[in-house]
């Protein structure tokens, strides 16, 4: 039996200067089409963060170095590694003359890394085509909370991106021929993005946590269970202390509470040396990590009424804009639903364990996309360690991983062929 594969085009993208390139292609595959069978589709990505030598890897990163038992290289363990491995399980079935238990479908993107552009228009488009006799959606573009303990994603993070620009003039000024006789719009960005969080780390925008879910019982008994050693974690993410103090408080605010991080200023003077110089036009760069049950929408207005109202509080001259680039929902998942109890039992079969079942704080769109459009049950199954470095330098993926998250989704389709039995 040979697959069936399309590469399906998505158009083109505007950038925002104007330029128009072509969006990669995603690829379609199916195996098998068997009635009685179970259909499982996996999601995965092929495109990755831009990398150089010169940032700080101990290899070629785009060359696969082996090194102490570490496949190195960009993209490893994020998320060509995973790609592989589900790949390398539907080949051992052929290699052994065994029956593929399940039928396959597979879908690779290659724009994953900048907002999966496009995306959600081939799914709406192909619901009652490809994915229509899907039963279940597998995704592994996570990691594990430990080095050697398997987990079970059942949650992400959404994402509002927001910038907040200040604009004087479309021209820097000298610092000693204006200095003093200006409302510097550097000096407004500072305050705008200074109101936004305390030193805590709490978010002082008014309301933002007012649609954020209650904590029940049930919930945290699961953080409880979870397998994190803290000063490992700390001294593995080599910061000096964290925020809070207990395994508890640390894992809920990763997952199940919202955070606001600043990322940058665009249009300010960040080169060696000295330059006396006034910007005319800054940029500010944040973002807001959502949980259940925020709304974009509702956090965007919520951040603007804020922004102004602090603006507005400086008797600025300068023009102040705020706009939200970027609004992605959050994610969870039934970790009663049937494919989460037959990925534990595959886990068990595979690592001997129970898997942690834990949240990810980062934001995967497509789990919400397929969970809204195909409306089928999606599963986040990683396969790599805490430490692989995804979106970093030196970002690898174990050999023990790899070839163990092999065997683990060949025993999760013979766990999910049961469960149609």
């Amino acid at each position: 039996m040979d697959p069936n594969v399309d590469l399906e085009d998505l158009g083109s993208q505007q950038l925002p200067d104007g330029q128009t390139l072509p969006i990669p292609p995603v690829i379609l595959a199916e195996l098998g089409n068997e009635p009685g069978k179970p259909t499982v589709c996996f999601y995965g990505h092929l495109d990755v963060q831009p990398a150089t030598q010169a940032d700080g890897w101990l290899t070629d990163p785009y060359t696969l170095t082996e090194v102490d038992g570490k496949l190195y290289g960009r993209g490893a363990t994020d998320n060509k590694g995973p790609v592989l491995a589900w790949i390398n399980a539907m080949s051992a079935f052929r290699a052994l003359e065994e029956d593929l238990p399940v039928n396959i479908k597979v879908i690779i993107e290659g724009m994953e890394e900048a907002g999966s552009v496009a995306l959600e228009e081939l799914v709406k488009r192909e619901k009652d085509r490809f994915f229509s006799s899907v039963d279940y959606i597998v995704i592994s573009d996570n990691l594990w909370l430990s080095q050697r303990r398997p987990a079970l994603i059942y949650g992400t993070r959404g994402n509002s991106y927001f910038t907040v620009e200040v604009t004087c003039r479309d021209q820097d000024f000298h610092s000693g021929t204006f200095g003093g006789i200006l409302h510097e719009p550097m000096a407004d960005l500072v305050a705008l993005l200074g109101s936004l969080t305390d030193s805590a780390g709490h978010i002082l925008i008014p309301g933002i946590y007012d649609d954020v879910a209650p904590l029940t019982e049930e919930e945290k008994e699961l953080y409880g269970a979870i397998d994190l050693d803290l000063e490992e974690y700390r001294n593995s993410s080599r910061v000096k202390k964290f925020l809070f103090n207990t395994k508890e408080e640390i894992l809920m605010h990763l997952w199940r509470y919202p955070s606001l991080s600043i990322h940058g200023i665009e249009g300010a003077f960040d080169e060696p040396g000295t330059k006396t110089v006034i910007p005319g036009r800054v940029i500010g760069k944040f973002s807001i990590r959502l949980v259940p049950h925020m709304n974009t929408s509702v956090v965007e207005k919520q951040v603007q009424q804020h922004l102004q109202y602090i603006f507005s509080q400086r008797n600025s001259s300068n023009q102040m804009d705020v706009s939200m680039v970027l609004g992605l929902h959050p994610w969870i998942a039934d970790i009663k639903d049937h494919q989460y109890l037959a990925a534990k039992r595959a886990i068990k079969t595979v690592f001997g364990t129970e898997p942690d079942m834990i949240r990810d704080g980062s934001t995967i769109p497509i789990a919400k996309i397929f969970q809204d459009i195909i409306q089928k049950s999606v599963l986040m199954l990683p396969l790599g360690a805490v430490d692989d470095g995804e979106h970093s330098q030196n970002e690898k993926i174990n050999r023990w991983n790899y070839i163990e998250g092999s065997k683990l989704f060949a025993a999760f389709f013979l766990e999910v062929a049961q469960l149609h039995e």
